[in-house]
């Protein structure tokens, strides 16, 4: 994994899981997490924690990714007051982006001193191909406007570049 994405760790527990996302969340740990969520979803899984206590920074694409999941997660429980993303210790300029972008309404957010689990174990990293990697930053940024319209002038040039980018992919034009 690029030294510069996060570390992230997995924690299951009774009917919960704890992730821990240690240094820059950023599109290159958005693909992992998306599949282990998908798939801790599929199995019945529908709390998850997410301990911030070490993440630096989250780029535009891993929150795109990460709402996204909120989003249908709040869909999937629309009866439900409560939420099934929770967000433990978040820097202030993480929760400063997630305000500016719209989204932190998606997530119950809470400061907490002791750890929320302690029996972690490593996100299996694969590598993905550039098309899906492509694929999977444009979906996150579409999602980001989905979900809030003003930041459509926020990503403008992003969205144009990795629809292009996409494009020429596709056909092979690269």
């Amino acid at each position: 994994m690029n030294s510069l994405s996060a570390n992230l760790m997995v924690a299951v527990l009774d009917e919960s899981v704890c992730i821990r996302v240690n240094g820059r969340a950023n599109f290159t740990s958005s693909l992992d997490l998306k599949k282990l969520i998908d798939e801790l979803w599929a199995r019945g899984t529908h709390r998850f924690v997410f301990d911030l206590t070490e993440c630096l920074t989250m780029d535009s694409t891993f929150l795109g990714m990460l709402s996204g999941i909120g989003l249908r997660f709040a869909a999937a429980k629309a009866a439900s007051d409560s939420h099934t993303i929770e967000l433990v210790n978040p820097n202030p300029r993480i929760a400063e982006v997630l305000e500016n972008l719209g989204v932190a309404h998606l997530f119950s957010i809470s400061s907490e001193s002791a750890p929320v689990a302690q029996d972690f174990h490593p996100i299996k990293h694969e590598e993905a191909a550039r098309l899906d990697v492509t694929r999977a930053c444009l979906e996150a940024h579409k999602t980001l406007i989905e979900i809030n319209p003003q930041n459509e002038r926020k990503f403008k040039d992003v969205n144009q570049f990795l629809t292009d980018d996409l494009k020429r992919q596709e056909t092979g034009l690269e």
